[in-house]
Order: C-alpha cells, then sequence, then structure tokens
C-alpha cells in the first residue's frame, strides 16, 4: 500500500491506543480498535468510552472495537500499540491475517527483554513484508485525547509513504514531524523510560530539583551515545522523540515511570509499585535490556545501568547514588 491511508486499525486497547484513535477519528479516518479486554471492546462500541484505561473521555461514536484481530487485516495502516513485551506475541497472531505489504505504526517504547530487539526488530521477524513506521515523542495520552497541542515524530524509511501517514493522521492539534530514522526515534523512546524512573527516585528521595535536572541532562547525554553507536542522527535524538519526550516524562508525575520512581524513592520496591497498576510501565522491562546493549555495544550509560541493577536488587537506591556521585571527574563532553 502506497500513498493512502485512510482505514486505520489499532493493536492495543489501552490509553494510548484509545487516544489515537481518537485522534485518527477526529480528522475522518475509519478507525477499529482491537482490545484483549471483552469489557473495554463492550464499554467502546456501547458507551463510546474506555471506561477501563481511558475513563471520563467520550470517543468519537465512528469508532469501532473489537476482539478479532482478524477484523482489522484489510486496513491501510496498523498502529501496533501493545506493550512492548507482548508485541511480538500479537504480531505473531496478527501475521496470518494481514496484508501483504501493510504498513504497520509502531507506537510503543521498549526494547524487548529476551532479545535486546526494538519493536522495528521485532516487526521485521513477525511480518517481515510490512513496511515499518515509528510514532514517538512527548505525547500524554489523555492530552491527545482530550484535543491538547502535541506533536510528535513519525519516522519512516519509505518517505513517500511516510509523508502521506503524516498527512492522515495530523489534525489541528495532532502534529507530526517526519523523519526517516526509525531506529533513532526508537531510541529516545525506550531510554526516556528508564530515566524517567530515575528522576522520579531522585525527587522521592527528596534531592531537590538541581539534581532532578542534571539526570535529565546527563541522562540524554547516555541516550546519544547509544544512539551515535547505532547509528542514528543526533537531529533525531535532540528532536519530539529524543529530547522532547525525555523532558516531559521526567517531569510529570503524569508518567508512569516517573511516578513508578517517585514511589521507590519514598520507600517502595518496583514490585509494590507494580502490583497496584493495570498500565504498563515499560522502563523497568526496558532497562535490563538497555544495560545489556550499552554493554554489547560498548557504551557508557551509568545511569541507565544504575537503575537496572536497582530493579535486579543488586544495587540499593542509595548506593547507586553514591557510586555515581563518587564517579571520577571527567569534561562534559
Amino acid at each position: 500500500m502506497s500513498g493512502i491511508f485512510q482505514k486505520f486499525g489499532v493493536i492495543g486497547g489501552g490509553a494510548w491506543g484509545t487516544a489515537l484513535a481518537q485522534t485518527l477519528a477526529s480528522v475522518g479516518r475509519e478507525v477499529t480498535i482491537w482490545a484483549f479486554e471483552e469489557d473495554c471492546v463492550e464499554a467502546i462500541n456501547s458507551s463510546h468510552e474506555n471506561t477501563l484505561f481511558l475513563p471520563g473521555v467520550k470517543l468519537n461514536p465512528s469508532i469501532k472495537a473489537t476482539g478479532q484481530l482478524s477484523d482489522l487485516g484489510d486496513c491501510d495502516a496498523v498502529l501496533s500499540v501493545a506493550p512492548a513485551q507482548h508485541t511480538r506475541q500479537i504480531l505473531i497472531s496478527y501475521a496470518r491475517h494481514a496484508r501483504d505489504g501493510q504498513t504497520v505504526i509502531l507506537c510503543s517504547k521498549g526494547i524487548e527483554i529476551s532479545t535486546r530487539s526494538f519493536m522495528s526488530d521485532v516487526l521485521a521477524q513477525t511480518l517481515p513484508n510490512a513496511q515499518a513506521a515509528v510514532l514517538s515523542g512527548p505525547s500524554f495520552a489523555i492530552d491527545v485525547a482530550k484535543g491538547l497541542p502535541t506533536a510528535v515524530t513519525l519516522a519512516c524509511a519509505n518517505e513517500t509513504d511516510g509523508r502521506a501517514l503524516v498527512k492522515a493522521i495530523a489534525a489541528p492539534t495532532f502534529r507530526p514531524y517526519y523523519s526517516d530514522d526509525v531506529l533513532g526515534a526508537e531510541i529516545g523512546g525506550a531510554v526516556k523510560n528508564v530515566l524517567a524512573i530515575v528522576c522520579g527516585i531522585v525527587l522521592g528521595k527528596g534531592l531537590g530539583r538541581s539534581a532532578h535536572a542534571a539526570i535529565i541532562a546527563r541522562g540524554f547525554a547516555e541516550m546519544t551515545r547509544l544512539g551515535t553507536a547505532l547509528g542514528c542522527r543526533p537531529e533525531t535524538l535532540t528532536g519530539m522523540s529524543g529530547l522532547g519526550d525525555l523532558v516531559l516524562t521526567c517531569s510529570s508525575e503524569q508518567s508512569r515511570n516517573m511516578s513508578c520512581g517517585l514511589a521507590m524513592g519514598q520507600g517502595k520496591t518496583a514490585a509494590e509499585v507494580l502490583a497496584d497498576r493495570t498500565a504498563v510501565t515499560e522502563g523497568v522491562a526496558t532497562a535490563p535490556a538497555l544495560k545489556e546493549m550499552a554493554t554489547q555495544h560498548g557504551v557508557d550509560m551509568p545511569i541507565c545501568t544504575a537503575m537496572a541493577d536497582i530493579l535486579a536488587g543488586d544495587m540499593s537506591v542509595d548506593e547507586a547514588i553514591t557510586e555515581l556521585l563518587a564517579r571520577d571527574h571527567r569534561s562534559e563532553v
């Protein structure tokens, strides 16, 4: 499929998938959401509200929901919004229904822990003939669903399809910027989730806004080093999907990752925080994969590595803080 995108499927009925469906429907696109939860499907179809994951937001009545992946097979493009650690299995299930060459827009931010694969790699392995695109940037689901101004990156190696997708998903308050750097867009979205947990810990421990700002700045340096090692363009990481998303996610308790870190800084374990949640906190699963990736490519990522060690129980929060502060003095660049 090239150039025409009118009928969209959304794989994943969580808050983010629902918000994206709302945006697409607002500009006249035909949208069907696939959701695993039967209650979610029923609520969207009957009351036009995702009462489970996005309560209080009335959805465009044209949005349909289904529990059958086969209902998305004839779409012009499909948005994959399932959690990163479940994306492979869902795409395997969807593969027998997908059209040859179907465009799949990857909207999940993370690294598959079992394989250290980005979502574009997972897509290439499960639907090898699919056209990959990545949607990433500073965007809280509730803001997008309510039509508040938002800007994101839409990355696609095929420029013709990429620019056509930008036009198809753009709305008066939803502004996508085109890029052909697919991996660069993915790196920003994955790394910022881990750094947001660290930022939450810093504030939860009462270490102050100066330390918080330092983590954002030095965390961005880690993101940039990894992107450089993997061949991404610097301007991708300084754009919406890198620096933009990092600033948002590390600066608001509305972020699931930052709020997780905030609770950890106040004394809870990650397991205790996650036990009370229905939504996924991607940074918890991404951290160990990111640590392994940094080691594999010889990239110095002390903040992300410390976060992985805390989550693994190999280091306490206080030990990690002491170790990071005790690192050798060095040039900033």
